[in-house]
């Protein structure tokens, strides 16, 4: 890496001691120290700091606050699930996830296939005679 444009992509660090900046209603030698402290991490711009501010507080489409009251403040916590109170995931219209296959016992019949050994074909004859 060269050190010619060190920075380069960086405005704020570009030349720090050029951009220093003078807070005011400070007790004496705390100015003195903020200039020293700004030698090192300088302030930022009052544009950059509403830009990043105006970029933190932006909310994706769609997306809400987390810290927002509750749209459902009567429904509890564990609706929609099959345990605990309010409606199960049937009552609240939630599908049950449809299984065409067996994908443990497909991939442990692959499985015992590239590396056959009793413990496998054991596992496998547990779970097929399960399946009945």
């Amino acid at each position: 890496m060269s050190m010619s444009g060190e920075y380069s992509n960086r405005s704020d660090l570009r030349n720090p001691a050029t951009r220093r900046v003078a807070f005011t209603g400070q007790t004496y030698g705390e100015s003195a120290a903020q200039q020293r402290a700004q030698d090192v991490v300088p302030a930022g711009s009052a544009e950059q700091d509403v830009a990043a501010q105006r970029m933190a507080n932006r909310i994706r489409p769609g997306a809400r606050p987390l810290g927002r009251p509750t749209d459902r403040p009567n429904e509890p916590i564990t609706a929609g699930a099959n345990f605990g109170a309010g409606p199960d995931a049937m009552q609240a219209g939630i599908r049950p996830r449809m299984i065409e296959s067996n994908d443990v016992e497909e991939q442990l019949d692959a499985l015992y296939r590239a590396y056959p050994n009793e413990g496998l074909l054991l596992l496998l004859e547990r779970i097929r005679n399960r399946r009945g």
